[in-house]
Protein backbone atom coordinates (compact mmCIF):
# COMPACT_ATOMS: atom_id res chain seq x y z
CA UNK A 1 0.00 0.00 0.00
CA UNK A 2 1.88 3.01 -1.29
CA UNK A 3 -0.94 5.67 -2.27
CA UNK A 4 -0.14 9.19 -1.10
CA UNK A 5 -3.21 10.03 1.21
CA UNK A 6 -4.10 12.90 3.59
CA UNK A 7 -6.94 12.09 5.92
CA UNK A 8 -8.99 15.03 8.80
CA UNK A 9 -11.64 13.99 11.21
CA UNK A 10 -13.87 16.52 13.01
CA UNK A 11 -16.54 14.63 14.01
CA UNK A 12 -15.81 13.72 17.69
CA UNK A 13 -14.39 15.94 20.20
CA UNK A 14 -10.56 15.02 18.73
CA UNK A 15 -9.59 16.62 15.95
CA UNK A 16 -6.66 15.16 13.74
CA UNK A 17 -4.80 15.09 10.32
CA UNK A 18 -2.55 12.39 9.15
CA UNK A 19 -0.69 11.62 6.04
CA UNK A 20 0.88 8.73 4.47
CA UNK A 21 3.56 8.96 1.84
CA UNK A 22 6.31 5.70 1.27
CA UNK A 23 5.05 4.01 3.90
CA UNK A 24 5.74 6.80 6.88
CA UNK A 25 2.86 8.43 8.54
CA UNK A 26 2.52 12.13 9.56
CA UNK A 27 0.37 12.71 12.24
CA UNK A 28 -1.54 15.66 14.18
CA UNK A 29 -4.00 15.26 16.87
CA UNK A 30 -5.92 17.09 19.66
CA UNK A 31 -8.88 16.90 21.52
CA UNK A 32 -10.40 20.53 21.16
CA UNK A 33 -14.01 20.18 20.80
CA UNK A 34 -14.96 23.88 19.94
CA UNK A 35 -11.76 25.03 18.13
CA UNK A 36 -11.88 22.44 15.06
CA UNK A 37 -12.64 25.23 12.31
CA UNK A 38 -9.28 27.02 14.04
CA UNK A 39 -7.04 24.06 14.35
CA UNK A 40 -8.06 21.61 11.02
CA UNK A 41 -6.23 23.43 8.41
CA UNK A 42 -3.50 24.71 10.10
CA UNK A 43 -2.82 20.74 10.85
CA UNK A 44 -3.22 20.37 6.88
CA UNK A 45 -0.59 22.92 6.38
CA UNK A 46 1.29 22.16 8.98
CA UNK A 47 1.79 17.67 8.00
CA UNK A 48 2.35 18.40 3.85
CA UNK A 49 5.09 20.58 4.47
CA UNK A 50 6.59 18.40 7.07
CA UNK A 51 6.25 15.36 4.29
CA UNK A 52 7.69 17.98 1.84
CA UNK A 53 4.56 17.58 -0.27
CA UNK A 54 1.31 19.36 -2.22
CA UNK A 55 -2.29 18.44 -1.86
CA UNK A 56 -1.91 18.35 -5.56
CA UNK A 57 0.40 16.00 -5.66
CA UNK A 58 -1.66 13.64 -3.03
CA UNK A 59 -4.02 10.47 -4.79
CA UNK A 60 -6.63 11.22 -2.26
CA UNK A 61 -8.55 12.96 0.53
CA UNK A 62 -9.90 10.44 3.26
CA UNK A 63 -12.47 12.06 6.10
CA UNK A 64 -14.27 10.95 8.40
CA UNK A 65 -17.48 10.74 7.13
CA UNK A 66 -19.44 9.69 10.83
CA UNK A 67 -21.32 8.98 12.93
CA UNK A 68 -20.37 11.88 15.29
CA UNK A 69 -21.50 15.26 16.20
CA UNK A 70 -23.76 16.83 13.36
CA UNK A 71 -22.01 19.68 13.54
CA UNK A 72 -18.77 17.96 13.65
CA UNK A 73 -19.35 15.65 10.75
CA UNK A 74 -20.13 18.42 8.76
CA UNK A 75 -17.14 20.98 9.76
CA UNK A 76 -15.02 18.12 8.69
CA UNK A 77 -16.44 16.80 5.21
CA UNK A 78 -16.86 20.88 4.16
CA UNK A 79 -13.33 21.43 4.44
CA UNK A 80 -12.57 17.73 2.56
CA UNK A 81 -14.48 18.92 0.25
CA UNK A 82 -13.18 22.26 -0.15
CA UNK A 83 -9.87 20.69 -0.48
CA UNK A 84 -10.23 18.23 -3.23
CA UNK A 85 -11.89 20.53 -5.42
CA UNK A 86 -9.33 22.78 -4.85
CA UNK A 87 -6.59 19.72 -5.68
CA UNK A 88 -8.72 17.88 -8.15
CA UNK A 89 -8.67 15.21 -5.73
CA UNK A 90 -10.64 12.21 -5.22
CA UNK A 91 -12.04 11.65 -1.65
CA UNK A 92 -12.94 8.59 0.50
CA UNK A 93 -15.17 8.28 3.40
CA UNK A 94 -14.05 6.13 6.24
CA UNK A 95 -16.48 5.29 9.02
CA UNK A 96 -15.36 6.87 12.70
CA UNK A 97 -16.57 3.72 14.12
CA UNK A 98 -13.92 1.46 12.01
CA UNK A 99 -11.62 3.87 12.71
CA UNK A 100 -11.57 3.28 16.65
CA UNK A 101 -11.65 -0.48 15.47
CA UNK A 102 -8.36 0.36 13.73
CA UNK A 103 -7.25 2.44 16.69
CA UNK A 104 -7.65 -0.58 19.01
CA UNK A 105 -5.76 -2.60 17.12
CA UNK A 106 -2.80 -0.19 16.73
CA UNK A 107 -2.79 0.51 20.52
CA UNK A 108 -4.02 -2.85 22.21
CA UNK A 109 -3.73 -5.50 19.66
CA UNK A 110 -7.71 -5.63 19.51
CA UNK A 111 -8.85 -7.47 16.72
CA UNK A 112 -12.64 -7.82 17.71
CA UNK A 113 -13.83 -4.44 19.06
CA UNK A 114 -17.13 -3.00 20.09
CA UNK A 115 -17.67 0.99 18.71
CA UNK A 116 -19.74 3.06 20.83
CA UNK A 117 -19.91 7.08 20.73
CA UNK A 118 -21.96 8.81 22.85
CA UNK A 119 -24.88 10.14 20.66
CA UNK A 120 -26.27 12.14 23.12
CA UNK A 121 -30.18 12.06 23.91
CA UNK A 122 -29.77 8.94 25.70
CA UNK A 123 -28.48 6.85 22.67
CA UNK A 124 -25.45 5.41 21.34
CA UNK A 125 -23.88 5.31 18.16
CA UNK A 126 -22.92 1.24 17.90
CA UNK A 127 -20.66 -1.16 15.47
CA UNK A 128 -18.66 -4.13 16.11
CA UNK A 129 -15.79 -5.64 14.18
CA UNK A 130 -13.51 -7.94 13.51
CA UNK A 131 -10.23 -7.81 12.17
CA UNK A 132 -9.31 -9.78 8.81
CA UNK A 133 -6.07 -11.67 7.61
CA UNK A 134 -5.32 -8.63 5.48
CA UNK A 135 -5.45 -6.18 7.89
CA UNK A 136 -9.21 -4.74 7.26
CA UNK A 137 -12.06 -4.92 9.17
CA UNK A 138 -15.60 -7.12 8.81
CA UNK A 139 -18.61 -5.54 10.09
CA UNK A 140 -20.57 -7.61 12.39
CA UNK A 141 -23.13 -5.64 13.51
CA UNK A 142 -24.23 -2.64 11.52
CA UNK A 143 -23.82 0.81 12.17
CA UNK A 144 -26.40 1.94 14.46
CA UNK A 145 -27.80 4.57 16.29
CA UNK A 146 -29.51 2.88 19.60
CA UNK A 147 -30.95 3.44 22.86
CA UNK A 148 -28.24 0.91 25.48
CA UNK A 149 -31.01 -0.43 27.18
CA UNK A 150 -32.68 -1.86 23.55
CA UNK A 151 -28.98 -2.98 22.25
CA UNK A 152 -28.97 -5.01 25.46
CA UNK A 153 -32.13 -6.76 24.51
CA UNK A 154 -31.32 -6.95 21.08
CA UNK A 155 -27.59 -8.33 21.20
CA UNK A 156 -26.96 -11.58 21.26
CA UNK A 157 -24.19 -13.29 23.67
CA UNK A 158 -21.01 -14.87 22.10
CA UNK A 159 -17.61 -16.75 23.52
CA UNK A 160 -15.20 -12.98 22.14
CA UNK A 161 -13.77 -10.88 24.21
CA UNK A 162 -14.63 -7.54 22.46
CA UNK A 163 -12.35 -5.14 23.28
CA UNK A 164 -13.94 -1.40 23.82
CA UNK A 165 -13.36 1.84 22.70
CA UNK A 166 -15.44 4.91 22.34
CA UNK A 167 -17.16 7.74 24.97
CA UNK A 168 -20.30 5.42 25.20
CA UNK A 169 -19.30 3.10 27.08
CA UNK A 170 -17.91 5.65 30.32
CA UNK A 171 -21.46 8.06 29.49
CA UNK A 172 -23.67 4.58 30.01
CA UNK A 173 -21.54 2.50 31.73
CA UNK A 174 -24.89 1.29 33.99
CA UNK A 175 -26.45 0.28 30.80
CA UNK A 176 -23.83 -1.28 28.69
CA UNK A 177 -22.67 -2.97 31.38
CA UNK A 178 -25.55 -5.21 31.09
CA UNK A 179 -25.05 -6.46 27.42
CA UNK A 180 -24.68 -10.55 27.50
CA UNK A 181 -21.09 -10.47 25.94
CA UNK A 182 -17.90 -10.22 27.17
CA UNK A 183 -16.40 -6.96 27.40
CA UNK A 184 -12.47 -5.43 27.77
CA UNK A 185 -12.30 -1.44 28.17
CA UNK A 186 -9.68 0.26 26.02
CA UNK A 187 -7.83 3.33 25.31
CA UNK A 188 -9.40 4.84 22.56
CA UNK A 189 -11.97 7.17 22.87
CA UNK A 190 -12.15 8.66 19.53
CA UNK A 191 -11.74 8.17 16.52
CA UNK A 192 -8.05 9.59 14.74
CA UNK A 193 -6.87 10.23 11.18
CA UNK A 194 -3.77 7.91 11.95
CA UNK A 195 -6.00 4.56 11.59
CA UNK A 196 -8.39 6.23 8.70
CA UNK A 197 -6.08 6.97 6.59
CA UNK A 198 -4.74 3.15 7.26
CA UNK A 199 -7.76 2.31 6.36
CA UNK A 200 -8.34 4.66 2.91
CA UNK A 201 -5.32 2.63 1.70
CA UNK A 202 -7.24 -0.11 1.52
CA UNK A 203 -10.21 1.27 -0.19
CA UNK A 204 -8.30 3.48 -2.63
CA UNK A 205 -6.57 -0.03 -3.93
CA UNK A 206 -9.89 -1.22 -4.46
CA UNK A 207 -11.13 1.62 -6.27
CA UNK A 208 -13.40 2.52 -4.26
CA UNK A 209 -13.02 6.02 -4.51
CA UNK A 210 -15.94 9.00 -4.32
CA UNK A 211 -16.13 12.74 -6.55
CA UNK A 212 -16.26 15.37 -4.30
CA UNK A 213 -20.01 15.89 -5.16
CA UNK A 214 -20.30 12.55 -4.30
CA UNK A 215 -19.17 12.55 -0.93
CA UNK A 216 -21.64 12.87 1.97
CA UNK A 217 -21.67 12.52 5.73
CA UNK A 218 -23.13 9.31 7.84
CA UNK A 219 -25.21 10.78 10.57
CA UNK A 220 -27.52 7.33 10.95
CA UNK A 221 -30.25 9.50 12.58
CA UNK A 222 -33.34 10.77 10.21
CA UNK A 223 -34.23 14.07 12.08
CA UNK A 224 -30.85 15.82 10.81
CA UNK A 225 -30.32 17.32 7.07
CA UNK A 226 -27.42 17.62 4.92
CA UNK A 227 -27.15 20.88 2.71
CA UNK A 228 -26.17 18.76 -0.46
CA UNK A 229 -23.65 20.94 -3.33
CA UNK A 230 -24.68 23.04 -5.96
CA UNK A 231 -25.98 20.34 -8.69
CA UNK A 232 -26.55 17.00 -6.66
CA UNK A 233 -30.02 15.47 -6.78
Amino acid sequence: MSAKILALDTATENCSVALMMNGKLYVRSEVAPRDHTKKILPMVDSVLKEAGITLQELDALAFGRGPGSFTGVRIGIGIAQGLAFGADLPMIGISTLAAMAQGSYRLQGYQQVACAIDARMSEIYWGRYTRQEDGSWQEIDAECVIAPNTLAEQIKADSITWGCAGTGWAAYKEELDTLPISCQMGEVLYPDAQDMVFLAQYEFAKGNTLTVEESSPVYLRDNVAWKKLPGRE
